[in-house]
């Protein structure tokens, strides 16, 4: 089993509330890049949102794949989008990519 770190960007394609990117946040905590040894080295904050209302999800996932991390790191983005109220509509999802790997095979 593998650790990677997962970078998701998505767009907001309506006005969100202040409290969305908090909401997102929480939900997203189990995640959190910060919990690896890559986290801590990197200083990776779980969601970035930006003034043209794109943002990255950044989170940790343990896979046996890079296709099944990126696929599960999609599936938490997305669930913890829905759980801030947001939908696909509301905050489009681009495709996830592997920003880091923490393995401890040699």
């Amino acid at each position: 089993m593998t650790t990677y770190v997962i970078s998701v960007p998505g767009t907001f394609t309506a006005g969100i509330d202040a409290d969305v990117p908090g909401r997102v946040s929480s939900a997203l905590r189990p995640a959190d890049p910060h919990g690896t040894r890559m986290g801590n080295t990197q200083d990776l904050d779980v969601l970035t949102v930006n003034e043209d209302a794109t943002f990255t999800v950044r989170l940790t996932v343990e896979a046996d794949t890079r296709h099944d991390a990126e696929e599960e790191a999609r599936r938490l983005a997305g669930s913890a989008l829905r759980e801030a109220g947001l939908d696909e509509r509301t905050a489009a999802l681009g495709p996830a990519v592997v920003t880091g790997i923490d393995s401890e095979v040699r």
